[in-house]
Order: structure tokens, then sequence, then C-alpha cells
């Protein structure tokens, strides 16, 4: 074990020692604030230095500035007013979900009214909006009405900074007696598309809940009871749309195309069919936040499948998250992002390694392995931040998850490649497929759920999750301390 070892592989990657002091600064700034003149001048002065002495420390300092900096410039405004009853003209953004007396649904605010000069002023803000069960809401309808925006006032404080974080102003309560005006839209989305070409599929109506749901962020159908059982289970990840879907759709794609690069230039076409067909699910699925993220960092991952450079796999996980958060520095505080962050960077921390060790002369079995393998890295990478968020250790999840994202790929990709192409000879075959894949992961999320002792309650503060993370990380450099083994091949 050498020191020296550790930093020829940081020295292959680049950009993971640029993420480090560019993401402190971020966090400092959601801490402290700096004036914009001191920010500037210290921008500038260890830049110079950087520059003409080529100094270490005045780059991470530089890098340092640049986080505080863009993180204290892009700090998202509420454009619209909160207590004040006024006029409002909303945007309904994606399906409502429906619950026993009221649905709700995330909405754009286009403008508001002044109620002391009667001017309409126009607005970006989000807003969560809840209306009675007189109220039909719909995808894309445009309602004028009266109300007052309320702040987040419910659950952990937590959850509040994160909604301020993606820009919600709060909440507002509408039903009939408010509602002026309400337009229908006539376009319809790729989403739109997506959600009807997957109600053509024949299965159980729970199946299809589940398989709209995990393959096109349409949750809508799922009951109050299914939706306990996968969160007792630690499984309510698979309900939503996100970096996990994103990566089974890219590696599914990327072992059928394995072949394409025999042919001459198949290389190219590989990457670049694989990239499209990844963001065309993330459209199918209406571009939720944390699958647009995953998106960029399969996009950057597939560019970097195509060097065949050895450790280029974390480099371009670095630089997607560098990009992701210079472009929006509020993401460093959504859960969904580091949930996506930490799944990846463990999958190529350890799973790859250790499925590199677990090779064995079968190749399914290798296949079965590697898939049990990358789920409980990227399960046991995310535990403790999910056990902080939640307050849950889903002690028999943490062994039956694998398991239930195998299953999972089965349902999202049988219904993206139905989305994409739905031939209606094969829709019987189709839906006895992702539909006998998803009533076997509610199976599954209900037997564990049942499981005395299957779940512990437990929420550890931030300190012991950060010492988990950080004990996590410094097993991670010392296993990279390690020399490389050298191989020697001999003749035949």
């Amino acid at each position: 074990m050498k020191i020296a070892c550790l930093f020829a592989r940081l020295d292959r990657m680049p950009m993971v020692k640029l993420l480090a002091p560019f993401a402190v600064g971020i966090a400092l700034a959601a801490r402290f604030e700096l004036p914009l003149w001191f920010l500037a001048g210290a921008f500038v002065v260890t830049g110079v230095v950087a520059l003409l002495l080529r100094s270490g420390a005045a780059t991470v300092a530089l890098l340092l500035t640049t986080g505080f900096a863009a993180a204290q410039l892009r700090t998202p405004e509420i454009t619209a007013p909160r207590e004040i009853n006024t006029l409002y003209e909303v945007v309904i953004e994606g399906f409502p979900v429906e619950r026993d007396r009221y649905s709700v649904a995330d909405a754009t605010v286009r403008a508001w009214r002044d109620p002391s000069s009667g001017h309409w002023n126009a607005s970006d803000a989000r807003i969560r909006l809840y209306a009675d069960s007189l109220t039909v809401l719909r995808d894309g309808s445009r309602i004028r009405c009266r109300g007052r925006i309320q702040p987040f006032r419910g659950g952990a404080e937590s959850y509040r900074r994160l909604m301020q974080r993606r820009g919600y102003a709060g909440t507002l309560w509408i039903g009939q007696p408010q509602i002026l005006e309400q337009m229908e839209s006539r376009a319809a989305t790729l989403h739109h598309h997506a959600v009807e070409r997957l109600e053509r599929l024949p299965m159980n109506p729970e199946a299809r809940a589940v398989v709209e749901a995990m393959a096109a962020g349409e949750r809508r159908a799922i009951s109050t009871e299914l939706r306990t059982a996968y969160s007792r289970s630690g499984m309510s990840h698979l309900l939503a749309v996100s970096g996990l879907h994103t990566g089974i759709v890219f590696v599914v794609v990327n072992v059928l195309l394995w072949w394409l690069p025999l042919l001459r230039r198949g290389h190219l076409l590989k990457n670049l069919l694989a990239a499209t067909s990844v963001w065309l699910f993330v459209a199918a699925a209406g571009f939720p936040p944390s699958a647009v993220r995953a998106a960029v960092m399969c996009t950057v991952l597939q560019t970097a499948l195509a060097s065949a450079s050895e450790y280029v796999g974390m480099n371009a996980l670095a630089t997607a998250a560098f990009g992701m958060l210079l472009w929006n520095p509020a993401w460093i505080g959504d859960l969904s992002f580091q949930l996506s962050f930490l799944a990846v960077a463990g999958i190529l921390a350890w799973g790859v390694p250790l499925c590199r060790r677990c090779r064995t002369r079968r190749k399914w079995l290798n296949s079965v392995i590697d898939a049990y393998v990358i789920g409980l890295t990227a399960t046991l990478a995310t535990a403790p931040l999910v056990s902080h968020t939640f307050g849950l250790i889903p002690l028999a999840g943490l062994l039956v998850n694998p398991v239930a994202i195998v299953l999972a790929g089965v349902v999202v990709f049988g219904g993206a490649l139905w989305m994409l192409a739905p031939i209606a000879p094969l829709a019987p075959l189709f839906g006895w497929v992702t539909g006998k894949a998803a009533e076997a992961v509610n199976a599954l999320a209900r037997l564990t759920a049942s499981l005395p002792g299957g779940t512990a309650e437990w929420m550890p503060d931030k300190t012991l999750t950060g010492l988990l993370y950080g004990c996590f990380l410094l097993a991670t450099l010392a296993i990279w301390c390690r020399e490389p083994e050298k191989r020697v091949s001999l003749p035949h």
C-alpha cells in the first residue's frame, strides 16, 4: 500500500480533484454571505496567482471562491407574492395525483395581479397546487383563480429547504368558487403519448400503475397501501423515474448494442444510439429533474466509454456533477441529486471492482452476480442518506433491493421499448412480461414490508451521516493506495 499509488490514480481523475473544493464553496455559501466586490476581488487574485505561480493552494482557493460566488449569485428568487389574497394564473405541470378528498399537482404561476394597482406581473415561480374533489385538474391546463400562496409549513425542515431550492414558492388551495376561468391544453406532450401507449398494454390495474410509474414517471394510480409497502421495504425509489431507471436503460442499451463496434464506425453509431435512447426515455418521463441529471451523467459516461480509459468513469461522473452544479448550485442540497451521485460513485468505486473479482467461467452466472453486486453497492452507498432523510433502515431491503432492481429493469426497459415501438400484435407479449415483472416487484415489496424486524426506525443526524460517508471515503482511498496487479501474458 503506497500513497504514491493514490496520487497516481487521482492524477488520472483531475475533475475529481476540482469538484471537491468547488462543492465545499457551494456548501459554505449556504451558511455565510459575502459582499460581491470581495468575491470578485478574491476570484481575480486567486486566478492570477494560480496562473502565474502555478500554485495548488491558489487553485483550491479559486475553486472555493467560484463555488461560493456561483451559489450566491444563483440563489432562486420567489417571483410570486405569499400571504396575499389576489388573482393568479397558473399552468398545471404533469398528471395530478388523486387523493381521498383532494387532488394535488405541480404548477407554475405565469402571472399574478397586484391588488394595489391592478396590474398583472409575470412570474415563473413553482407551487404545489391543491384542489377539492369537485375540481378536475389536467396536465397542461391553464387556470385563472383567486387564492393565497402559503409557505411550506408541514413536514421536516429539510423538506422545506429542498422545496425552496427547487424554486417552489409554497402551496395554493383552490376550489370551484375560487376558479374564474379554466382553459384546457390542446397540445399533447411526449409524456402524454407515452402514458397513453402504456395504458394499451393488457395487465391488471395495479401492475399497470407500477409500470406507468417506473417507465413514464406517472404515479397517480398507485394506491396508498402500495406506497406504504414500498416505503417500508426500502423500495420507494423504484416508483419514481430517477437515476436508477435512466441507468437501467443506459446499461441495457449498451448490452444490446455490443455487436455494433464490429462494423465499420460502429462504435460511433453505438454511442450515438445509446445516448439518444437515454434522452428519449427521459423525455417520455416528462423530464423529471433527477432523470435529467442522470441523463447528463450517462451521456458523459458514454463519451468516457468511447475513450476506453481505465479510470475515466469516475472522472466523467465528477465532470457531470461539476457542470450541473455550475449551472444550478442549489442542486447540491437536492436529495435526488445526492442519491444519484452517491449511487453511481458507489458503483464505480466498489461495484465494478467487485464484479471483476467475482468473475466465473459461466457468462450467465456473471450476469446474475453483476446485477446483484451493482444493486447491492448502490443500495449501501445511499443507505445512510436515506436513513437520515426518512428515518428508516430497511434491513431486509438491503438484501432484497438488488433482486427488486433486476425485476424493475425488466419493467423499465419493457415499458420503454413499448413506448418507442407500440406494435399492436406484440401488445399481449409486452403486457404479459412487464405486467408479471411489476406484479413480482409488488409482491416482493409487500413481503419485505411485512417481515418482523425487516425495518428499523433510526434517523442519524448530519454529523453521524457525515462520519459514515467519511469512513466510506477513507476506505475507498485506502483501496486506491494499493498497487495495481501486474499481469504478464505468457506465450502459448
